[in-house]
């Protein structure tokens, strides 16, 4: 390979880069690998949850396919705040922030060690796009890496998983679980490492990976555990190496305004996480495509929900892996006619060409005939949110509800009530100031869903806010409410009384309160101590309906 031209070289050749190589031979390079493309290997690994613990081994094994191909290689760690662990409290404010510090991060290192190529590895919610984001900022050889989901546990004769402890809070606040029985659940529920295993956020994510072509075909659905992982990594390597060499394709050949359809086809097709919406306006955003909810809403309304996925439907990323993974899916659409066949692939193949060697649906995991005309994710407009409203139709019974406010200006005000069940049915919870701004940090409550999905109240009552869900609620819960609370939104207009009705056949949202009425009230948004990463952070960061991005056009 001709490396005269490669970023790299700024860094290693003439008199005044000597510091530079004696940098480079502490850590024990030769000069034969000195005048090797230099190929960045970045992760979120870190012992800090199951999701991410295995990224750095997997990190290594990729290393080693750079330096079988040629290259050498440079890993470096990036942060990651887990939802998991932040879930419920004041520490989710930090989550979406750490989206963006993952993608500066990693801007940061390869810019400024003038990386020529990238493998980048990421294993939870937020770890995902973050890593995304980045290698379609930098637009430099790019392969994305998913770390992969955990297998369930088996309790009392069934498959569960962290979902099924989330409700079983609920069910025992509720009486109709016993704490021992809880107990039994929670030691049983997640017995491997891995990202939680149904169509959650982060498998939704790595989804939209291999369908974007930014990742390995089959990398998506395989077991986090399975032993085919190493060789996976160890081939991302490798396959980086081939990208740097032919010139390509770049991510911001795969990443377009096609394939970002094909993306929200995907999700919608899955009844995926919620949070892909937000996500895939984000990475849009790195390639300067503008990608908002309208287009995702787009999508989802002519794309059909033909894959029976948790948390909506019965099967896991498992099962999926099973049946043929994320190509099955979409070879599934394509036949529909739900797809753009012309978008690339990382070999630089078209997706259509690639498919046709695929398997399709199977009619179990992948229905052949649609569970839903549309996809099962709705986006809702009307006066209470003009920029629009997310919800996860995938499972509900009903698509309509009509019901009076209960109005909180933080997520621990609802989750004291709910905790002590202090609603009842018909009630629409509305939390509000928890946006991108208002937060800040748009914080995800599956804390206060699932403790009403488990108290068997899921679809007795609505749940309303600008803040985020995770990829794991269920239920008549509406979500990233655009314009949000504390940038003037109308939902900081609500109060308690008011009917709202909510009806995902329609794709509307509608506070059922005069406009002379609303005209004459004023918002007294709550006050909040800032400091650190969430004072830029709110200072800096843009609305829900485009991603929540924090900057201007990508360079």
């Amino acid at each position: 390979m001709n490396t005269k031209k490669l970023p790299s070289r700024i860094t290693v050749e003439g008199l005044d880069r000597a510091p530079h190589r004696a940098f480079l031979r502490g850590l024990g390079l030769s000069d034969a690998d000195i005048a090797k493309p230099f190929v960045g290997i970045a992760s979120t690994d870190g012992r800090v949850t199951p999701c991410n613990a295995l990224l750095g081994e997997f990190a290594r094994e990729a290393a080693a396919g750079v330096r079988e191909a040629g290259g050498a290689p440079f890993d470096f760690a990036s942060i990651s705040v887990a939802d998991s662990m932040s879930m419920n409290h004041g520490g989710m404010r930090y989550s979406l922030v750490s989206r963006e510090i993952i993608a500066d991060g990693v801007e940061a290192v390869v810019r400024g060690h003038a990386y020529d190529a990238l493998v980048g590895f990421a294993g939870c919610d937020k770890t995902l796009p973050g890593m995304m984001m980045a290698m379609v900022r930098l637009n430099v050889p790019s392969v994305f890496v998913y770390g992969g989901a955990a297998l369930p546990g088996n309790w009392r004769g069934r498959e569960v998983t962290v979902l099924d402890t989330y409700e079983a809070v609920g069910a025992v606040l509720a009486g109709d679980m016993g704490e021992r029985e809880l107990a039994e659940l929670e030691r049983v529920c997640l017995p491997t490492l891995g990202s939680c295993p149904g169509q959650f956020t982060a498998n939704t994510m790595a989804m939209v990976s291999e369908t974007l072509g930014l990742a390995l075909p089959g990398s998506a659905t395989l077991p986090a555990v399975n032993d085919a992982r190493k060789a996976l990594a160890r081939a991302a390597g490798a396959t980086v190496m081939r990208l740097l060499e032919r010139g390509g394709p770049l991510p911001r050949e795969l990443v377009t305004k096609k394939s970002l359809q094909n993306a929200a086809a995907a999700v919608a097709a899955t009844g995926g996480s919620t949070n892909a919406a937000l996500h895939i306006a984000a990475i849009a955003h790195e390639a300067d495509i503008r990608f908002t909810l309208d287009d995702f809403a787009r999508v989802a309304k002519r794309t059909p929900l033909i894959a029976d996925l948790k948390p909506g439907g019965r099967f896991l990323a498992k099962d999926l892996h099973a049946t043929g993974g994320v190509y099955a899916v979409l070879k599934a659409l394509l036949e529909r006619g739900a797809l753009h066949g012309e978008c690339l692939t990382l070999a630089g193949d078209t997706l259509e060409a690639t498919l046709r060697k695929h398997a399709g649906a199977d009619g179990e995991v992948i229905k052949h005939e649609p569970i839903m005309a549309s996809g099962g994710i709705v986006v809702l407009k009307g006066n209470l949110a003009p920029d629009g409203a997310l919800i996860k139709v995938a499972g509900l019974k009903s698509l309509a509800f009509e019901g009076r406010a209960r109005v909180f200006d933080s997520e621990e005000a609802c989750a004291e009530v709910v905790k002590r069940r202090a609603y009842k049915a018909g009630d629409v919870l509305v939390i509000r100031y928890e946006g991108p701004k208002g937060g800040p940090g748009m914080r995800e409550m599956l804390g206060v869903t699932a403790l009403i999905y488990g108290q068997g109240m899921g679809e007795k009552v609505a749940l309303l806010t600008d803040g985020r869900f995770s990829g794991a609620t269920r239920g008549m819960m509406v979500g990233y409410v655009s314009p949000e609370a504390a940038a003037g939104g109308r939902i900081a207009l609500v109060r308690n009384g008011d009917r709202i009705r909510i009806d995902a056949r329609r794709a509307t949202l509608e506070l059922l309160v005069p406009a002379a009425e609303l005209r004459r009230r004023k918002a007294k948004p709550p006050k909040r101590k800032l400091g650190g990463v969430l004072e830029k952070y709110a200072a800096l960061v843009g609305s829900a309906h485009a991603g929540a991005v924090t900057h201007g056009k990508a360079r």
